[in-house]
């Protein structure tokens, strides 16, 4: 055994524990290595032993790590540990580094390889970014429900890969988001609710399959992000729950130790756990070539149980400072770690050298929250709830936000996107198009969940796919263009990407008509500018005059409400003016255009 790795571990900065402990395929025979400070006793069964728990017991050292070689073991054989708890209880226990698990309801771990000899992504690898000053337009999926026929239980990464590519090219999605990836054993927690932090779940097909279905993507142009739960798990008992019979993996105190989804937080200032987190984090990266890693409930691990009132988990905080830096040094900074995170805590995103928690981007979750509750209203009253729409830029440079539209805004009766808009079935549609268009010339990289994009009406539900058959219907089909549309703008114009955290690059011409309900403002590229004008009223605006900052022709490049997105502009021909040099909005010279209603318009003028 490596005695530095070890050392490491117990000194909470390894972050390849996986190499240390599991079940490690010999020349001959599997050695097996588990941490049970605490236990009694613990032997290994499995397929090769009849499941006798008297033939291969372990060997503990002064460390409290148990090991055995089994020579009768093989690639493939299920196992598990039998434990002599402390409390002289015997349990089967799931292996806590198994790489591979049986499809629940059985819970037993898989002997199985980490090689992988058909990799073909180098170049990919070696040329990915945290994409500051890139276009990120994340797709957030669900593997299970993408695409999903009702008579079967689980789709294939195969059977969904060729699809999936073609449809994140139509849309230039530039990452793919998959919800967790780990073995979990109930459905319905959609993977948040782990068992096996080393172990890709056998819903969707085998390790070798997943490598398979990533390595493709990265040939394809599209990175792979994942979903990564480092603050509570299941209190199954097969699992990591009192594992040795004492909180080895959750808090010793009850207070700290029971979550609020019924599942136990990790104690975040035991070294051990530390090792075992950013082992698991790292597994995905390293094994799997995942680009990134979304961290859950990140609130609930800066603050005790997500509580403000009871203080910052300081154990937490250093915890996610060392593994950031950490995973960064071991990755060449290549690597995009993103919290979800919806506290007000500063400094999410900025190094941990400078007193920052290390994280390259955060949810903008207030942002997301204030838009969709101003289009909940009747637009009579929205000019008392403008600053819903304004409020996000003045704070947005304090971090560098993701702009989301995530599952959980689709889920549990809060209704699908385009529901969520006030109004008739033309009115949401007109909204929701105005409301992406607020989102793609916003500040911030982006992320929309499935579904979002063909405008359903129906609630996700993990167990049955998009509803894609509503692309049949004119509004849905059209919704879908206008989206593709508007994607291609914002990832073929850097004025909507390129210095995405740089004040300069955003000016607003007329934040505060809130009687209009108008919203206008500037974006800066490289060659050329784009004005954005957002009507959020039931009136159209003939002729209205807006400040811009240099002279030129502006040309408009989409109108969210032109017949062919299924609009009220019939025929349409794009706008285009000539700026005149009149004072508006404190700018120079003036543009006079037409912005009809529920609509949003892109202008763009060279440089």
């Amino acid at each position: 055994m490596d005695q530095k790795k070890t050392q490491a571990f117990f000194e909470g900065r390894e972050i390849e524990a996986y190499n240390i402990f599991g079940a490690h395929v010999l020349k001959k025979g599997v050695r097996f290595t588990v941490y049970a400070p605490n236990a009694q006793a613990i032997s290994v069964v499995g397929d090769f032993n009849e499941w006798d728990g008297t033939k291969n017991l372990m060997k503990k050292d002064d460390q409290g790590i148990w090991s055995c070689v089994v020579k009768e073991a093989k690639k493939g054989d299920s196992y598990k540990y039998r434990v002599t708890q402390a409390t002289g209880r015997v349990l089967d226990k799931a292996d806590p580094y198994a790489f591979f698990s049986e499809l629940r309801p059985k819970t037993n771990s898989i002997i199985s390889s980490l090689e992988y000899n058909k990799w073909s992504d180098e170049e990919w690898m070696k040329n990915r970014t945290k994409c500051y000053d890139k276009p990120v337009n994340i797709y957030e999926m669900h593997v299970g429900s993408w695409k999903k026929d009702e008579d079967v239980d689980f789709v294939k990464y195969s059977e969904i890969e060729k699809d999936l590519i073609a449809h994140c090219k139509k849309h230039n999605y530039t990452h793919v988001e998959l919800m967790p990836l780990g073995e979990y054993p109930f459905d319905g927690s959609w993977g948040y609710q782990c068992t096996g932090y080393f172990s890709s779940t056998a819903r969707y097909g085998k390790n070798d399959e997943l490598k398979r279905f990533v390595n493709n993507l990265h040939k394809a142009g599209i990175g792979v992000i994942m979903d990564f739960v480092p603050v509570h798990f299941v209190k199954d008992e097969y699992a990591l729950a009192y594992w040795d019979g004492t909180p080895l993996y959750e808090y010793s105190r009850d207070e700290d130790a029971h979550s609020e989804w019924g599942t136990y937080n990790f104690d975040l200032w035991r070294e051990e756990v530390r090792s075992f987190l950013m082992s698991a984090a790292n597994f995905w990266l390293e094994v799997y070539h995942f680009d990134g890693l979304r961290m859950d409930a990140i609130s609930n691990a800066i603050f005790w149980k997500g509580n403000k009132n009871r203080g910052v988990n300081e154990g937490a905080c250093i915890f996610m400072r060392r593994m950031n830096h950490l995973l960064n040094e071991k990755h060449n900074g290549s690597i995009m770690l993103i919290a979800e995170d919806s506290s007000d805590f500063p400094n999410v995103t900025k190094p941990e050298f400078d007193g920052g928690l290390g994280f390259d981007y955060k949810w903008d979750l207030g942002w997301m929250n204030d838009t969709l509750s101003y289009l909940k209203r009747d637009p009579i009253y929205r000019q008392w709830h403008h600053n819903d729409i304004t409020f996000s830029m003045a704070y947005f440079y304090s971090e560098r936000f993701i702009c989301p539209f995530s599952h959980d805004e689709v889920v549990h009766g809060k209704a699908t996107i385009v529901n969520k808009m006030w109004g008739t079935y033309e009115d949401k549609f007109a909204q929701a198009r105005a409301l992406y268009t607020y989102m793609y010339a916003h500040p911030g990289k982006k992320l929309n969940f499935m579904g979002n994009e063909i405008g359903m009406m129906r609630e996700w539900d993990e167990t049955k796919g998009c509803d894609w058959f509503l692309l049949d219907y004119p509004m849905h089909d059209a919704f879908e263009k206008y989206l593709a549309d508007l994607q291609a703008i914002y990832a073929g114009s850097d004025a909507f990407w390129n210095g995405d955290y740089n004040p300069l690059n955003f000016q607003w011409i007329d934040a505060d008509n809130r009687q209009k309900n108008l919203f206008s403002f500037i974006r800066k590229g490289t060659d050329k500018d784009y004005v954005i004008i957002i009507n959020f009223s039931t009136n159209t605006y003939q002729h209205e005059q807006f400040g811009v900052i240099s002279k030129g022709l502006y040309k408009e490049v989409l109108n969210s409400q032109w017949d062919k997105y299924n609009g009220t502009w019939k025929d349409p021909i794009p706008q285009s003016c000539q700026a005149v040099r009149l004072p508006r909005n404190n700018q120079s010279y003036m543009i006079e255009v037409s912005v009809p209603a529920f609509g949003a318009t892109i202008f763009e003028v060279e440089k």
